[in-house]
Parts: C-alpha cells; structure tokens; sequence
C-alpha cells in the first residue's frame, strides 16, 4: 500500500505528464537560455493584462493580484522565489517547506487534490493552477467566478522559465521573474558545462508503485544536464509503468531516491537486481526539489546530482548577483537567508553518491 504522502508525489508526477493540453500562447518569451539566443524580456507590469492558459481560455488580471493562491506547490515554489510571498494567500499542504507556508490558508483537500470551498475561502484575485490541477478543478474554480490560470505541462527547462516568466507577468513581478530565470539559466549552464565531457552514469528514478521517469520530463533533462543517462528516456515518455524484466533490463548503476522513497527502492526487487542494487548505488535528493518543476527545483536537483554523480565536477550555487549569504555559499532570488539555510541543509545532507558496504 502507498502512503498518502508518496501517492500524492505520485499522482502530481502522472498528471503532469498526462495533462500537457494546449500550448500557452504567452507573448513574454522565456528568459535567455543557455545558448544566448534570446534576450530578457522588458520589465513590464502594466495592468491589465490577457495571457491564454493551457485550457485555450484568455485569462484577464485587471489589476496587480494581492491575494494569490496557488493549487499546486510548484506555483507556490516560483513565487517565493520571485520574493512574491507576501502576495500569496493560499498553498496546498505539500508547500509546507516554504519559509513561513504554514502562515497561509491550507487549501489541499482531505483526500488528494484541493478543496474547492477552502480556495474560495481566501477571496484570491488570482489562482495559479499548475498542470498537476485538473482540468475539471480549474472549471469549477472559474464558475465560482474565480480567475484562474492554468499552466501546461512543463517538460523541460524552457517550460519551467517559460512558467516564471508567466508567473511574473500575471502577478505584476517581470523584473524578478527575469532575475530568476537569468539565475536558473547560469547554473544550468554550469553544470552543463562541467558535466561536458564526463562518463556519464546509467540512471533510473523509479517511483513507488513500478513507475519511472522517462524522455520529455524536466527531470529527464535534470539526470542529462547533472551527468547521468537516464536509461528509461529511450523507452517511453513521461512516466510510465515498468515491469521488473524491464527493469533489470535497462540495469541502472545509479538510482536516484528522495528523502521519502529511500530505503523503500534498492532493497527491493527488481532494483536489488539490477547494477545499482548490487553496489549499493544510489542517488539521494529532496523530493521538494526534483519533482516540481519551478527554478529552484531545477537549480538545486541538477547541482545536488550532478555533485553526486561527479563530485569533481561539483558547481557552487549563488545568487545571480554573487551576494550569497556568506556563511552559507547559497542563495536565490526571494530566498532569504533562512531559506537559503533550510536549501543548504538539503543539500548538504545528500550531497554524496552514496555507496555503501
């Protein structure tokens, strides 16, 4: 039987790979990438503004919100980054990590999901509903004239940036939102770049329940940025149930586990069959930072894996400005020093390749 927290990590991981729906056609780019090809968008925070959502709904804010609730932690994540916290009324129970969540109305339902009278309940301006919302939520929350913006499925590194910047736009935070995805983009290409010419580890992240991560996930692209080769990426996309011949078939060397799936995976079958299960290989990151797709999750998964599958290779993590917390080396866009604290912890406490006798 699964947990109620693990399924709940489960289910978010299935919908996001499921519901990608219709492209937003937001007219703010994503901040430049790697490749420099693009330039940063103008700071504009001019209201109102009209952004089409992954439901092909035109969604108008009349004026900057002041109250936002977000329906998924992944929203809530982008917007302490964006040092918006103050803006943010309401979050799901499972953005409790955030610095001062627990001052928020909790708007998670007693089962999965939200509950649709506690999102009404915090009269927001705005809700951020990311793709792990369903479609028929997001209905509901609109005919209880609710504004609502649905984002789709973020498969990679250019949707998550593309989700700031949306983030940013729709809550009258352009400059940040700029700020975040220059920083996200800076390490990113770090790690690439230290990552460049290594030997690149097999790699599995199974699930619980006999899932896996495969092609066109945003964690796909953290394992290739960070150093490994996700070896499920050439059998499916998005996240699919395996079987344990499968399995043992792609035989991973390196399994990547969370803080809530450790000690559930390698002694267990079929992964104590498989390489990794036979050396003890694995892989261990916060959940919070690899299974939301929002620029810290980004940041820090790719930095804490590719540390710990190339420890020579390790890339410091700053602010974009270099005026980190100097105690700490770590810091982010909103993050503040308590933050950046609880994230250094996180970090420090997994990372290492862990292989044990």
């Amino acid at each position: 039987m699964l947990g109620r927290r693990p399924l709940v990590i489960l289910c978010l991981l299935v919908a996001v790979s499921l519901g990608a729906g219709v492209a937003t056609a937001d007219p703010v780019s994503a901040t430049a990438s790697p490749s420099g090809a693009d330039s940063p968008p103008t700071a504009n925070n001019s209201f109102p503004v009209t952004l089409t959502d992954a439901t092909a709904t035109a969604v108008t804010v009349e004026s900057r919100p002041e109250r936002i609730t977000t329906t998924n932690p992944s929203a809530a994540q982008t917007m302490w980054t964006l040092g918006a916290a103050d803006q943010v009324v309401g979050v799901t129970q499972y953005a409790s990590y955030l610095e001062g969540a627990e001052q928020r109305d909790n708007v998670s339902a007693a089962g999965l999901g939200v509950s649709i009278e506690r999102v009404v309940a915090t009269e927001p301006d705005l809700v951020l509903a990311p793709n792990a919302t369903s479609r028929e939520t997001v209905a509901t929350l609109r005919d209880a004239n609710l504004t609502v913006y649905h984002f789709p499925a973020a498969t990679d590194f250019e949707a998550v940036a593309a989700k700031t910047q949306t983030t940013g736009r729709l809550t009258g935070n352009t400059a940040a939102a700029a700020d975040t995805n220059a920083w996200m983009w800076k390490h990113v290409a770090a790690t690439e770049s230290q990552t460049a010419d290594v030997d690149r580890p097999r790699v599995l992240y199974p699930l619980l329940g006999g899932f896996a991560v495969g092609n066109n996930t945003f964690i796909n692209q953290i394992i290739t940025t960070a150093g490994g080769e996700n070896v499920a990426a050439s059998e499916f996309d998005g996240y699919k149930q395996v079987n344990d011949e499968t399995v043992i078939n792609l035989a991973p060397e390196v399994l990547i586990v969370t803080d809530q799936t450790e000690g559930q995976i390698l002694g267990s079958e079929p992964y104590s069959l498989t390489p990794a299960g036979e050396t003890n290989r694995t892989a261990t990151l916060s959940v919070q930072y690899l299974n939301q797709p929002a620029p810290r999750s980004v940041v820090y998964a790719t930095s804490n894996l590719s540390s710990q599958l190339h420890p020579e290779s390790a890339v410091d993590v700053s602010s974009p400005t270099d005026d980190s917390d100097p105690a700490t080396g770590v810091s982010a866009p909103g993050f503040g020093i308590g933050g950046a604290v609880a994230a250094l912890i996180a970090v420090g406490a997994s990372a290492r390749l862990r292989q044990r006798p």
